[in-house]
């Protein structure tokens, strides 16, 4: 992998990685697209590593809540009360949405790395993010904001995250949709969605990391990451503060609109 290539991944990683469009799907697409021709360990293990960087992305556009969450949180535990206070509640309710995804994809991590070699089945599951969202916006009230989330909703949630395992299908759009489909309105949908993320891409980069210790040239693949995990990090950042604002008076029928286009042309087009 070229580092203009890496540079070009790293694009697509940054801005759909929060916009409920599929980031796997797009990294499936877009190689085929251009021709290029990456091994498949090799690309698994980019993918998710580069992913580091709109982590990076998220911490910092929401330094101020991880701050007040993990200082919430140890002080309930210190003070034997671990559900004590409502940020300490909010670091288990983000630790429970989390457990789903990670079991699944523990279980079946050989199965799912094997469904991003399909780009056809990648075209077919953006036909499943686009009506995912549209059922988001039919279904869900909107009405609770996000001070009202529970365990319930954190659970639900938890459970949609997990068809996003799947390539084609938009971690963010389907957590919003799970939190939407509780009635939670759009920004706080996307709110919790964007902090769940973060144990998520930090469990699967870690695995990454062990991948790419075994892999023979592992030297040749560092200089494309680091490009790749700064160029996500810029344009995962910008995404955020974009789609933050653009949710307070706009629905999810664009993103569900495009998916579907480009889910079908990839069928169409094969």
């Amino acid at each position: 992998m070229s580092i203009w290539q890496s540079i070009v991944m790293g694009i697509i990683q940054g801005l759909t990685e929060f916009l409920p469009i599929s980031s796997s799907g797009h990294l499936v697409i877009l190689p085929h697209l251009l021709g290029w021709r990456f091994p498949e360990q090799q690309t698994f293990v980019f993918d998710v590593l580069v992913q580091w960087g709109t982590l990076l992305a998220v911490v910092i556009y929401y330094w101020s809540d991880l701050l007040r969450i993990v200082t919430g949180f140890v002080q309930a535990l210190l003070a034997r009360k671990p559900f004590g206070n409502p940020d300490a509640r909010l670091g288990w309710y983000l630790i429970l949405a989390t457990i789903p995804a990670v079991l699944i994809g523990l279980l079946f991590k050989d199965a799912v790395s094997a469904a991003f070699s399909s780009v056809r089945a990648t075209g077919g599951f953006l036909l499943v993010t686009a009506a995912i969202l549209v059922a988001a916006e039919l279904i869900g009230q909107r009405r609770r904001s996000f001070e009202t989330i529970g365990w319930q909703d954190a659970l639900w949630i938890g459970l949609a995250e997990v068809v996003s395992l799947l390539p084609g299908v938009s971690r963010s759009g389907s957590t919003m949709a799970g939190a939407m489909a509780r009635n939670l309105n759009r920004p706080a949908a996307a709110r919790f969605s964007f902090l769940m993320s973060m144990p998520v891409m930090l469990g699967a980069g870690v695995l990454a990391l062990n991948d790419l210790a075994s892999m023979p040239d592992m030297a040749a693949l560092i200089p494309p990451l680091l490009v790749g995990f700064v160029t996500a990090f810029i344009f995962g950042y910008i995404a955020i503060r974009w789609l933050i604002t653009y949710l307070a008076g706009h629905s999810l029928y664009l993103f569900a609109g495009y998916c579907a286009v480009v889910g079908l042309l990839v069928l169409v087009l094969g």
